[in-house]
């Protein structure tokens, strides 16, 4: 009974470790990342009170203007996954019962030949298409 509970303790233990590690850690602002930044060139160049100041607004301009595109991005991520989402409901209505099965099975097998990285393997070699490349 003991090694049982233990077991389970452990088993308990590791699930929300795993969960823990896995939630999206909190993104600094960018202030934070600008000052940061700044900190880190402050030290390794020996900037000066001056330097640091002016260092320090062009990160913070900067840091402002990559988070405003990424929020961006991540409105447009959203707004794209929407639309498949009504595309998808769209075709389910068309498709028989049997078909929707079938169909499920088949997006199934494509989301498993996928790599991490979104791509599928044994596409073969990239195109070139010319334009400035050697």
């Amino acid at each position: 009974m003991k090694k049982w509970m233990m077991g389970a303790a452990l088993v308990v233990f590791t699930s929300l470790n795993v969960a823990a590690q896995q939630e999206k850690r909190e993104l600094p602002n960018p202030e934070e990342r600008a000052k940061k930044m700044t900190e880190r060139m402050a030290t390794e160049l020996e900037l000066s009170e001056d330097q640091k100041a002016k260092v320090l607004a062009i990160n913070l301009e900067n840091a402002q203007k990559r988070q405003a595109q990424m929020e961006k991005e991540m409105a447009e991520r959203k707004a794209r996954m929407e639309e498949m989402k009504v595309q998808e409901e769209k075709i389910k209505e068309v498709l028989t019962e049997e078909q929707r099965k079938k169909w499920e099975e088949i997006k199934l097998e494509r989301r498993e030949q996928r790599r991490p990285g979104g791509e599928i393997h044994d596409r073969g070699p990239m195109p070139h298409h010319g334009k400035g490349r050697n």
